[in-house]
């Protein structure tokens, strides 16, 4: 009797396992604002991002495919630095992520359930967390990144009057 309960339980908590594995995180419920809470490199530490390090990475995936990524740090007097990294687009349809045109391999971005995301850039591994923002700072860090593109006029007056 207790070898029958024994493997009624086994084969019990392996069908709870094959449950939790497929359960499927429907694509829009990336949308939003995301904060990085860990980043590790093969082979080194785990690094917390947010207070402890003072630094942080935020990614903005709007509804219409519009996609917005900076840097946040904090500097030694304490004030929030914002380094735009890219702005532009992204799609993700059926699991399948591309960013700014880029394709991804499988297990590159993984939606584990709507409110962490796993990454995978080179050879560094992220956890991201959907974070509720307030409006006001997704705005601004996203207009940070949209002004990262200096427009093809003001390029050639600075290369002309900076780097002739």
């Amino acid at each position: 009797m207790k070898r029958v309960m024994f493997v009624m339980a086994v084969v019990l908590m392996s069908a709870l396992h094959v449950n939790a594995q497929t359960t499927k995180v429907a694509d829009k419920e990336l949308i939003g604002a995301w904060v990085m809470e860990s980043m590790q490199f093969e082979g080194e530490k785990k690094i917390m991002c947010g207070k402890e390090s003072g630094y942080s990475q935020f990614k903005y995936y709007g509804p219409d495919g519009e996609y917005a990524c900076a840097e946040i740090g904090l500097s030694k007097d304490g004030k929030v630095v914002i380094m735009p990294h890219e702005y532009g687009t992204y799609t993700f349809k059926n699991g399948v992520y591309t960013e700014m045109g880029r394709s991804t391999k499988d297990g590159d971005m993984v939606l584990v359930d709507k409110n962490t995301f796993k990454g995978r850039w080179k050879n560094r591994h992220d956890v991201w967390k959907k974070t509720a923002l307030p409006e006001k700072v997704v705005k601004y860090i996203v207009n940070c990144c949209k002004s990262k593109e200096t427009p093809a006029d003001i390029q050639q007056l600075i290369k002309k009057n900076m780097f002739n």
